[in-house]
Formats: structure tokens, C-alpha cells, sequence
């Protein structure tokens, strides 16, 4: 669904006139009709927007949240890019009384106001002056080409007006509709400004590309070219980047394409990873809204991969701990035959003495791609052993090593019922224990 626009002659400097409707594509601004834009224009957004307007600040909605609009969705995070300093945007917040938070991002030009308990992150339009292929060195500016410039893809170059004016410098609109994805000017350039970029391109490809393919040769090849600068990017950022990618479109496409392009010895992968098995799990998991962690370890062969991984990436305890059981499992725990398929999953589950050992049963039924069984493991209450140790000594078992042993025994009765036998039941066969 394609948000209405209005096409508008741009004018330098000037107010523009009141909107054309035109027929084709023409150079200038469009100006964005869409309910999803009028539902932006909160108490707080509307006085943020006075204060500015006050000072003759421009201020307008930049990036991902355009991108967003345009596609007709709406926006989970916004930001605002502006022509005043970060001094000029406290001295403006202060006068007013507006709360200012998260100081940290001062420095490369980011002021966050909280005005009607809402956050409003703005940041002074910048230039690049010196970049190392992690992080840059910025200089603030007035000129919006300049700062559309520095942006990674054209589909994040656009900045949106709060009166609906579109402004495209780089056919950012063009490509969205045509879902194409292409670095702002020279790839290369882009990418050596920031090598994570690489894995942008690749992220937004799978979320905005039609289909796995429809990409410029030249591109893949610059990427190829500069895929060893992927080494210096922290794994944090890496990560964030890849689990991403792994949840959205064209997922076996993109990681293939990472082997070829020489990409994923630099980010964690294994050298060897299982692309058949990537592939088969890939096309049964689609819809089972798997975690990035269940994805990825079907590439995996060995434990060793997920260590390997974890090394590169510092992924979390929980994610580490939920690859490493994939692995294990994978193979070995399958259904069973006859009227309970789930009794294998259930005596891991029973068995284990974590607590989150169902949820990580859920992700190896949704790796096996077993939809039917992983909606009854969803509504499966995990039951409770029904008899304790004051039970036994209300029977006259009194040593205490002799009910952790009678515990075990009738335990072990439970199981084999299928977790059924309720405390009367077990506690009639002490006679035969």
C-alpha cells in the first residue's frame, strides 16, 4: 500500500506554493497525505513543533520513518533532523522548561527532549569530515543534500516536512516503489564510511525487495570488494544487523549470498555452514515466528560453530545456551509414534531442572517445523508432582534418605503414566514399591 502524494515544484529558499497535482514525475518536492502522518501530530510532537517554529529552526521527520510512511506504515521509532546546534536546541528546551535526557548522543549533534511523556530524539544536520570504517567524525551544517548524502541508502535519505513536504535528493521514492535498494552515490564509499553498511544493504534488501536476485552486479561487487572491513565492526553491531536479516524476507538467499560475497568468515559464521539444511529449515520455519538464534542453527554442524559464533558476536547466555541445545537435539528428539507424539518433548521438559527448557522445546518443534505439535506444546501446563516428602511421613516413612529415594520411585511411576497418576494413585503404590 502506496501512502497518497502530492508532487510540488521545490523553490530554494522559498515558500512553496499551494499543491499541483501533476501527472508524472517531475523534479521537486511531494507533499504526503496518509493517515498514518496525521496520527504523528501529538500534544508533544505539535509543541515541539511551535518551539521550533518560534526560533525559525527547520525541523523535519528524517530516515526510516519516511521510508515507513511512504510505504504506508506506521512508524515505530521517528527522528528528527534540524538546522539548529545541539547549543542552540538546549538554550531553546531550557527557556521553555523542556526536560532534556540521555545527554550521551550530544556529541555527534542528538538532543532528546520528553515533552507529554513522549521522547523526541533531534539531531543537527551533519557532514562526514573524517571517517575510519566504524565511526565518523562529523562537522554540523544547514544543507539537507549534504546530510542526505551521508546517509546510507537512498530509501533512508528522505526527510519529511511537518506540513507533508517530501524532500528527495537522491530518487529515494523512485527506488522504494520500485523496491530497489541502492547505496546513496558511490557504494563504495558508502560502505568504507561504515562497513556495517554492507549488512544494511543486505537487511533492507530482505525487507523491502520483491524477490531474492534482483540485485545490481556492481554493487555485489564492491561489497565482495570490502567485505574484509567487516572484521573491525564490533560483534554487538554485527548481531543486531544479522538477527534482523534472519527474520525477514529472502533469508536463504541473503545468506547464501553472504558466502559468496566472502561476508561471513568475517561475521561468525562458520566456513563450512550446512546451506541445505540452512535451506530446508529456512522454508518450514517461515511462519512459526521462530527466534534469529533457531534460524542460524541450522547452519551450524557442530557445538563448536555455536562457540565459534558467540566468540565473534557476544551473543547473549540465553542465546548461546538455545544453539547449543538446537544442536544437541536436533537429531536425537523427534516425535513419537502413536497417540502421544509430545511425550519426548514433555520428559525433556519434565526431566530438566531450568526453567526455560519449554520454551526452548517450542524452538526445536518449530526448527523440525512441527506446526501441529508445537500449537499443543503452546497449550501444554507444565504439571506439578502431586506428592511430597510430608506425604511419605504421613505414610511412616520417616529417614530422610528413604523419601528422596520413595520420591524417586514414585516419580519415576508418574512419568511412565504420562503424568496422569494423581497423589492417591501413587501413594497406593508404596505397597508395591
Amino acid at each position: 500500500m502506496w501512502a497518497e502524494v502530492l508532487l510540488l515544484p521545490r523553490r530554494a529558499g522559498l515558500r512553496l506554493l499551494p499543491p499541483l497535482r501533476l501527472r508524472h514525475r517531475a523534479p521537486g518536492a511531494m507533499k504526503l497525505q496518509a493517515p498514518q502522518f496525521q496520527a504523528l501530530f501529538t500534544p508533544g510532537l505539535r509543541s515541539v513543533a511551535e518551539l521550533f517554529e518560534k526560533k525559525n529552526y527547520e525541523l523535519r521527520i528524517a530516515g526510516g520513518a519516511v521510508r515507513d510512511l511512504l510505504s504506508g506504515m506506521t512508524p515505530q521509532d521517528i527522528d528528527f533532523a534540524t538546522t539548529a546546534t545541539p547549543a542552540e536546541m538546549k538554550e531553546m528546551f531550557t527557556s521553555a522548561g523542556v526536560r532534556l535526557i540521555n545527554n550521551k548522543g550530544e556529541k555527534h549533534g542528538t538532543i532528546t527532549a520528553r515533552l507529554h511523556e513522549q521522547n523526541f530524539e533531534i539531531t543537527t544536520l551533519r557532514i562526514d569530515v573524517v571517517t575510519d570504517g566504524r565511526h565518523a567524525e562529523v562537522e554540523f551544517t544547514t544543507d539537507w543534500e549534504k546530510d542526505a548524502e551521508r546517509r546510507d541508502l537512498t530509501v533512508n535519505s528522505m526527510f519529511l516536512g511537518l506540513d507533508g513536504m517530501l524532500y528527495d535528493f537522491f530518487n529515494g521514492y523512485e527506488d522504494l516503489k520500485n523496491k530497489k535498494i541502492r547505496f546513496v552515490g558511490k557504494a563504495s564509499e558508502r560502505i568504507q564510511e561504515d562497513y556495517l553498511r554492507i549488512l544494511r544493504y543486505l537487511r533492507f534488501y530482505g525487507r523491502i525487495a520483491e524477490k531474492p536476485g534482483d540485485h545490481e552486479p556492481s554493487t555485489l561487487q564492491t561489497i565482495k570488494e570490502n567485505a574484509k572491513g567487516l572484521a573491525g565492526i564490533s560483534g554487538e553491531r554485527i548481531w543486531v544487523e544479522l538477527k534482523k536479516i534472519l527474520l525477514g524476507n529472502h533469508v536463504n538467499h541473503l545468506i547464501q549470498l553472504m558466502y559468496e560475497l566472502d561476508v561471513a568468515q568475517y561475521i561468525g559464521l562458520p566456513l563450512d555452514g550446512n546451506l541445505e539444511e540452512f535451506d530446508r529449515v529456512t522454508k518450514s520455519i517461515q511462519n512459526l515466528c521462530p527466534k534469529p538464534m533457531t534460524v542460524l542453527s541450522s547452519l551450524f554442524k557442530v557445538k563448536d560453530d555455536v562457540t565459534n559464533l558467540d566468540l565473534r558476536l557476544k551473543i547473549s547466555k540465553e542465546e548461546k545456551n538455545l544453539g547449543l541445545f538446537l544442536v544437541k537435539h536436533r537429531q536425537e528428539l523427534t516425535k513419537a509414534m502413536g497417540p502421544e507424539p509430545l511425550r519426548p518433548y514433555q520428559d525433556v521438559i519434565m526431566d530438566s531442572r531450568e526453567a526455560n527448557t519449554n520454551s526452548k522445546i517450542c524452538e526445536l518443534l518449530k526448527y523440525q517445523g512441527e506446526e501441529h505439535l508445537l500449537r499443543e506444546m503452546q497449550q501444554w501446563t507444565v504439571p506439578s508432582f502431586p506428592v511430597s516428602g510430608h506425604d511419605l511421613r504421613k505414610m511412616g516413612v520417616s529417614s530422610g534418605k528413604e523419601i528422596g529415594t520413595t520420591l524417586q520411585q514414585l516419580r519415576d511411576e508418574w512419568k511412565k503414566s504420562g503424568y496422569h497418576m494423581d497423589k492417591e494413585e501413587l501413594l497406593s503404590c508404596l505397597k508395591k514399591l
